[in-house]
């Protein structure tokens, strides 16, 4: 064969290939249009409309257990149409439906987008529609359960934290009914009485400052809050504390920075980041309170040289009732909410804090919030200066300050 012909061959072939290959695509397409429209003819007139505005993940089954329609979030548990169904639990509460022709529902713990570090708990609800198709519709609820375990745990821990203090307030008043004749003794259990009366105010005022910042509605009579005024007022109330640990407390930082905020809840917050620094810190040590200026932020952040915590803990530390050391909390009298306290302060005030630590080298917690500028004498603020400066440069400028 010449090579004219070996060329025209070659053409040949490639004609009928490409020929084949745009029948195929289609047929594909062909098959795809077809493939919709039995679909769009199986599901109900409007479901699919109905599922594309569900926020819980749905699906239509067919008698085999393909996916024949499917809302948007129900990608999130790798449901996807054309597919079959692939947890075998779903199918079983699919098959159990299609076999009664009712409906059921089940709590079931699956993976979400086929991510087996990521359990979710469901609430899944499988309803017969007709003969052959069955509607799935599935529920994340593990936020809720997570809710609802921690509403458990506050007051389960709760309950054992007030149990504490009363009953060493009832024993010590039968103690001292007991030793109704012995001066000394009466004196000395009535000091222990209001040692944990004390405890027991510092514990119910504190859940009540909890309950108070989780509240849904926001705080109120928001003013301008000099953070001189808090960093000052937090360490005059634990200077006795530092004192009797021989802790030096140390002041630093900017100064003359203020935020918008709740004072008393400010001073809170800073004083039981205090009251932690000195209870974990050794003798002799220093703890620090600083403030920097970050462009629109303010940092206060609280150092101590104390034992740190360990990284297993920093997770769970601004838990309700949570104690990285349980032992020492109780000696030092802490009621585990402090911490807690400081979060949600923090978050209320549209900032965050933040924790650094090594085990045996200290702590240092950073509270960052929105910074404001210092109100005027008459309260108008940054714009009044303004206004001000611009006045007092154009009599300048006029020669009348010459």
């Amino acid at each position: 064969m010449t090579s004219p012909h070996i060329a025209l061959f070659a053409l040949a072939i490639g004609a009928i290939i490409g020929a084949g290959l745009v029948l195929l695509v289609g047929w594909a397409y062909r098959a795809r249009a077809q493939a919709a429209e039995e679909t769009s003819q199986a599901v109900p007139a409007g479901t699919i409309d109905v599922l594309a505005s569900m926020d819980d993940a749905a699906c239509v089954l067919d008698a085999s257990g393909l996916v024949l329609a499917v809302s948007q979030a129900a990608t999130r548990f790798g449901i996807e149409a054309g597919a079959v169904l692939e947890n075998a639990e779903l199918r079983q509460l699919v098959r159990s439906v299609r076999q009664s022709g009712g409906s059921a529902t089940e709590t079931l713990r699956i993976s979400r987008g086929g991510v087996r570090l990521d359990p979710r708990l469901v609430s899944a609800r499988a309803s017969a529609m007709g003969a052959r198709l069955t509607l799935l519709i599935i529920r994340d609820v593990t936020e809720r359960e997570r809710l609802d375990q921690m509403r458990n745990d506050f007051v389960a821990n709760t309950s054992h934290e007030l149990k504490t203090p009363v009953g060493a307030v009832t024993l010590l008043a039968e103690a001292i009914e007991s030793a109704a004749d012995d001066p000394e003794q009466v004196r000395r259990f009535a000091a222990r009485i209001q040692a944990e009366a004390g405890r027991l105010g510092q514990l119910t005022g504190r859940i009540m400052s909890l309950s108070r910042l989780q509240s849904s509605d926001g705080l109120s009579g928001l003013r301008p809050v000099s953070l001189d005024e808090v960093i000052a007022s937090s360490l005059e109330a634990h200077a006795v504390q530092a004192d009797s640990a021989a802790v030096e407390l140390v002041r630093g930082g900017d100064r003359g920075t203020w935020v918008l905020g709740d004072a008393q809840i400010l001073i809170e917050a800073v004083g039981n980041l205090l009251a932690n620094a000195i209870a974990y810190s050794p003798q002799g040590s220093r703890v620090g309170v600083g403030v920097r200026v970050e462009g629109e932020v303010v940092e206060i952040a609280v150092t101590d040289q104390g034992i740190g915590i360990a990284e297993a803990d920093r997770e769970r530390i601004f838990e309700r009732f949570y104690r990285a050391d349980e032992a020492r909390s109780r000696r030092t009298g802490g009621t585990g909410l402090g911490l807690s306290i400081v979060k949600h302060a923090a978050q209320r005030h549209g900032g965050e804090v933040r924790l650094w630590s090594r085990p045996g080298r200290g702590s240092t917690f950073t509270v960052r919030l929105p910074r404001i500028e210092a109100p005027s004498a008459d309260g108008t603020g940054k714009k009044k200066k303004k206004k001000r400066a611009k006045k007092d440069a154009t009599r300048t400028r006029n020669g009348e300050n010459a």
